[in-house]
């Protein structure tokens, strides 16, 4: 088995960014109206799963850590799901985009999971002793 040499690595991660960048695109269209409540709440959360992905691999010297970590991103992407289907219900994107982008979003969902129920793989020890050095430089 292949190990990631960081987060950046993942396909978790980088479909977390894609679809982060595609949720972006699509809320630039939203009213002004909605930029305080809709706009930034689906931009915040869409965000917040890559985030929570980089955070998880930065803790998994703690199996524990990692999936708690791992658990907020599965947070979050809900969150994300429901802002979808708020901007659906709006008549702000169409239904079949809405179901586009949550099928891509459960995709990402059963991503989390799997990395979750294999947590023990990237938390091994081997891979913590290579953390033990202190911060890594770039």
């Amino acid at each position: 088995m292949e190990f990631a040499a960081g987060f950046r690595d993942l396909e978790v991660y980088k479909l977390s960014r894609r679809l982060s960048r595609e949720i972006f695109e699509l809320s630039k269209a939203f009213p002004k109206a909605e930029t305080y409540s809709l706009t930034d709440q689906i931009r915040r959360s869409s965000r917040s799963i890559g985030a929570q992905i980089a955070e998880a691999w930065g803790k998994r010297r703690y199996q524990n850590y990692f999936i708690s970590k791992l658990t907020d991103a599965g947070g979050e992407l809900l969150e994300t799901e429901h802002w979808i289907e708020v901007a659906e219900d709006s008549l702000y994107i169409s239904q079949e985009l809405s179901k586009t982008f949550l099928l891509q979003y459960a995709t990402l969902e059963k991503m989390l999971n799997s990395m979750i129920l294999k947590s023990a793989h990237f938390c091994k020890p081997r891979l913590i002793s290579e953390c033990q050095g202190g911060i890594r430089k770039r």
